[in-house]
């Protein structure tokens, strides 16, 4: 096992918490369960709500992550949200896209000033008008994310057209994949040359952040 206490939280929606999935793991289950099966000492909190939008995250996510990345140990951050701001409720999006990606930056800039931090753009919902409005989000968050100086990892157009996804989708509950969806994001995060806790990194130097 690799020495230290890493603790990690992942922030975010019902893709974090991994709704849909048989096995209750997710995508953010499967890398952490990974992590540790390369030797890497790291006990994982999901906190991934369902029907969160950016503006909840944004206030419940400096409690919630303080409670559990306590001084002492290594600390990190996930963030992945977004798809729920771009649903209508009657002819209005639940947030406006402009607050959304004020909330991204109010979000993204204070963790980094505090925990090792990455993000993970939003998923694709199944719903074409919304997944078009998902992409173009996914597209303003990127550029956000590029200002900010903090490595993101934008899935939305590559899942909207992966039919391994699309066929995901449909045998799990028709907007959040099954077990095959969430393992295909798992697989992108553990291939992403900015997650920490990549099979690569075992036999060389870890670095933290």
């Amino acid at each position: 096992m690799i020495a230290g206490d890493h603790r990690i939280c992942f922030v975010g929606d019902s893709f974090v918490h991994g709704t849909a999935d048989a096995d209750c793991l997710g995508w953010a289950g499967r890398v952490a369960a990974a992590a540790r099966k390369y030797g890497y000492d790291l006990t994982a909190y999901n906190l991934g709500v369902r029907r969160d939008t950016s503006a909840d995250i944004a206030a419940r996510w400096q409690h919630e992550c303080a409670m559990r990345l306590p001084e002492g140990c290594s600390q990190y951050l996930v963030f992945s949200f977004g798809a729920n701001d771009m649903t209508t409720e009657g002819k209005a999006l639940r947030v406006p896209v402009t607050d959304s990606i004020a909330n991204f930056h109010s979000i993204i800039s204070k963790a980094t000033a505090r925990y090792p931090t990455l993000v993970i753009g939003p998923l694709p919902v199944s719903d074409a008008a919304q997944d078009n409005r998902i992409e173009e989000l996914c597209k303003l968050y990127a550029q956000t994310a590029k200002e900010l100086g903090v490595p993101y990892l934008p899935l939305a157009g590559e899942m909207f057209r992966n039919s391994a996804w699309i066929h995901a989708v449909a045998a799990g509950d028709g907007t959040h994949p099954d077990a095959s969806g969430y393992t295909l994001i798992a697989e992108r995060v553990q291939q992403w040359p900015a997650w920490w806790f990549s099979s690569s990194r075992v036999n060389g130097p870890f670095l933290p952040g």
